[in-house]
């Protein structure tokens, strides 16, 4: 049984998260068009392990949270986060931010059966419905994207779905190991991973980084590293299903960061997707769990 001192915990750490990764995200798309998935992987990953060593030893972890009796649950978590982390990039390469964010949010949908299987969690009438909703907000702004594709843009959108089956995964399978492991564990050995998967592709060719590509590079790492544990500490605190719905949220910071930064907005049919989206979050927030 969940208090209400965690859930409401949970969702606020579940907020910050998403906006975090969605500023992580332009960051990526800043860089995409120039620096290979690989780079911006390698990156992303090595710098997010300053915050994440800071993090262990604020808590005085270090190095005791290397420390780990399921070595093998933090592989599987971790090749699995990893393809989902390469394929968000891929799909930022090719896609603007906002609808990229829009079809990783199938991830939070399929979270839902995937909880109830695998953890049992119970899946209150709210959440069917903000579900409901969300979905049809995210269906309203990938029509709105497909109207008119760009270069790449059918890339993009496959990348986005393989992006969301396996993030759906991950998300789950990182909830059964918070159970024996922390969250700063859980975030090292993923960044330790992803870092040495992107750093293998060097020899496929990586480009030289300017001050500005690199910027976008340290600011995607270091952001992604505090993103990373303040969603591992969202999912330690509520149950995934209860906190699905709030990734949402993250599609409002994705259309502010693409008219601020890349001066790109969604026509009709993606403004009422935003909508629907946010309205979905509310359903949660008004009504609570049964």
């Amino acid at each position: 049984m969940v208090s209400r001192k965690d859930f409401i915990e949970g969702v606020g750490l579940r907020l910050l998260a998403a906006f975090l990764m969605t500023a992580m995200s332009a960051a990526v798309h800043g860089a995409a068009d120039v620096v290979p998935i690989g780079q911006i992987m390698f990156w992303r990953s090595a710098l997010a392990l300053v915050p994440i060593c800071l993090y262990m030893i604020w808590r005085s972890e270090f190095p005791r949270a290397l420390r780990t009796k399921r070595p093998g649950l933090h592989v599987t978590r971790s090749a699995f986060g990893a393809f989902s982390m390469a394929m968000s990039f891929l799909s930022l390469a090719y896609l603007p931010v906002a609808n990229a964010q829009a079809i990783a949010y199938l991830a939070p949908v399929l979270v839902l059966p995937l909880a109830g299987v695998m953890l049992k969690e119970k899946l209150s009438h709210a959440v069917f419905l903000a579900v409901v909703v969300g979905f049809a907000g995210v269906v309203l702004l990938l029509w709105d994207a497909l109207e008119m594709p760009g270069d790449g843009a059918v890339i993009g959108v496959i990348a986005g779905l393989a992006y969301a089956f396996t993030m759906a995964f991950v998300r789950v399978h990182t909830k059964t190991m918070t159970l024996t492991e922390s969250a700063s564990t859980i975030a090292f050995y993923f960044a330790i991973v992803a870092a040495l998967i992107g750093l293998a592709t060097a020899p496929f060719g990586w480009v030289t980084l300017d001050l500005p590509l690199f910027g976008w590079l340290a600011f995607a790492g270091l952001i992604g590293g505090i993103g990373h544990i303040v969603s591992n500490e969202a999912t330690a605190r509520a149950p995934v299903s209860a906190l699905a719905p709030f990734d949402f949220t993250g599609l409002v910071w994705a259309l502010g960061f693409d008219l601020v930064l890349f001066s790109v907005l969604p026509g009709a049919l993606g403004l009422l997707g935003v909508f629907a989206i946010t309205f979905a979050a509310l359903i949660v927030t008004v009504k609570g769990r049964a």
